[in-house]
């Protein structure tokens, strides 16, 4: 059985096995909320299927230093590596 995580997790049972497999707290909960939603869009999930214009606007959200002179596919290193 899941640990509650509280209110702020809507899936806990994904929301570990995020964590486990290694995605940041704020990731996991991000899409643990979206599919127990029913707003996960399986395509939106992929970085590589965003637009540029979208990248920057999570890297600066979470605080990539650096963005504004990254290209589409170190947007993507970046978001992944945060």
């Amino acid at each position: 059985m899941a640990k509650d995580h509280g209110p702020q997790i809507k899936d806990d049972s994904l929301y570990e096995k995020l964590r486990e497999e290694g995605a940041s707290k704020e990731k996991a909960a991000r899409i643990a909320n979206a599919k127990a939603e029913g707003s996960l869009d399986h395509d939106s999930t992929h970085l590589e299927n965003r637009s540029k214009e979208t990248l920057y606007a999570e890297a600066k959200e979470i605080g990539i230093e650096g963005r504004s002179d990254m290209t589409k596919d170190e947007l993507i290193e970046a978001i992944r590596d945060h």
